[in-house]
């Protein structure tokens, strides 16, 4: 039984990218980039404006503070068996019409995954330096461009996807985003259409006759190449920016996200439409620290007890940043668990601005 299991980890691997090939495809773009937004659980579509805007919307790169950023990030989960990584930069390329370019690469992947499946020769022995390892990543290339058109910024981005596992299957897919933004006095509004393209990927195989032979024998089917299509998502937002004292200012923002593609489990559920609010809060300390704290994931699930009761369940993050002379410092925890088990995740970013400042931080 323990080799079946063993034996069958890639085929496991394979399971989980085909079976949710249509409605979660390329879910590692919905993980979020960068800890502040992740401290406000990625309520920030209305207020992003630095290099991690290319992500959350894309419009927000033309309110970017200074002429030139780059920005980081290192997250890991489930006690770091996968990771979760961001590098990205952003530069003004005409400042009186306020536009901005921008290129960033994501990578989600999980590394060291035994290959098993020569463990066991065809004469029944067992050989365990046979036992390889590989790695499943997905990798995504953002470009990005940022204007301002009539007081309402405008942005885009070309996606560019790369999935991997192994040696064994890979895909390419294209697709795009569509970012606004508005702002009047102390209100934000923003609007996010990703995968407004719909995003296709293709995958192929390159499993060779002895594999093929090892996942027939071990009860597994053999995965085909197909196609997968993330459907559009539409976030809608809107922030409210307020000064506390002559030192302390907060931000408040809510965002909502619609998807059209079957019923999911959030809180405003149906076949027709979904919709799934966050909320985050950040306060600021003379423009120099910042605390965040924001609620999202709400779900609800059936009690174990009675299974005719649904639980609500919330995930809490919170966040801090510091602001180091041109140097950006942040940091989240964040509830990545479920309702059974509560796992958390530290997410580090860092952000950096090549150039003198040219507008007030954040």
């Amino acid at each position: 039984m323990k080799n079946k299991i063993l034996l069958s980890l890639p085929a496991f691997l394979f399971f989980l990218t085909y079976v949710s090939a249509q409605k979660y495809s390329n879910e590692f773009l919905s993980i979020g980039v960068g800890a502040r937004a992740q401290g406000m659980s990625g309520a920030v579509s209305a207020t992003t404006n630095d290099v991690f805007a290319g992500y959350w919307n894309p419009a927000g790169l033309t309110e970017l503070n200074a002429p030139f950023q780059i920005g980081a990030m290192h997250a890991e989960w489930f006690a770091g068996v996968a990771k979760y990584d961001f590098i990205g930069l952003a530069k003004i390329i005409n400042e009186e019409k306020k536009s901005v370019v921008g290129l960033s690469i994501i990578r989600f992947g999980i590394d060291n995954i035994p290959y098993t499946l020569n463990l066991i020769g065809p004469d029944g022995s067992i050989n365990y330096d046979k036992v390889t390892q590989f790695s499943s990543a997905d990798y995504a290339l953002n470009l990005t461009y940022a204007q301002q058109w009539k007081g309402i910024s405008i942005g885009g981005n070309l996606k560019i996807i790369r999935r991997t596992i192994g040696s064994f299957a890979g895909a390419w897919g294209f697709g795009g985003d569509l970012g606004l933004q508005y702002k009047k006095g102390n209100w934000r509004f923003g609007a996010m259409a990703r995968d407004l393209t719909t995003t296709f990927n293709a995958w192929t195989t390159t499993l060779t006759d002895d594999e093929k032979r090892v996942f027939t024998s071990t009860g597994n089917d053999i995965p085909k190449s197909s196609v997968e299509v993330t459907k559009p998502t539409l976030t809608l937002a809107t922030a409210y920016r307020a000064k506390i004292n002559s030192h302390f200012d907060m931000t408040s923002e809510i965002d909502a996200n619609l998807t059209t593609d079957g019923q999911r489990n959030v809180l405003i559920s149906s076949s027709a439409i979904n919709i799934d609010p966050k909320v985050g809060v950040e306060i600021g300390y003379d423009r120099l620290v910042w605390f965040r704290f924001g609620v999202g994931n709400i779900q609800r699930y059936k009690d174990e007890t009675d299974p005719t009761k649904k639980t609500l369940s919330v995930q809490p993050n919170i966040g801090l940043g510091v602001k180091v002379g041109r140097l950006y410092i942040d940091y989240a925890l964040t509830n990545l668990g479920n309702v059974s088990q509560v796992l958390y995740s530290n997410i580090f970013s860092l952000k950096l601005d090549i150039q003198h400042t040219t507008k007030p931080n954040r």
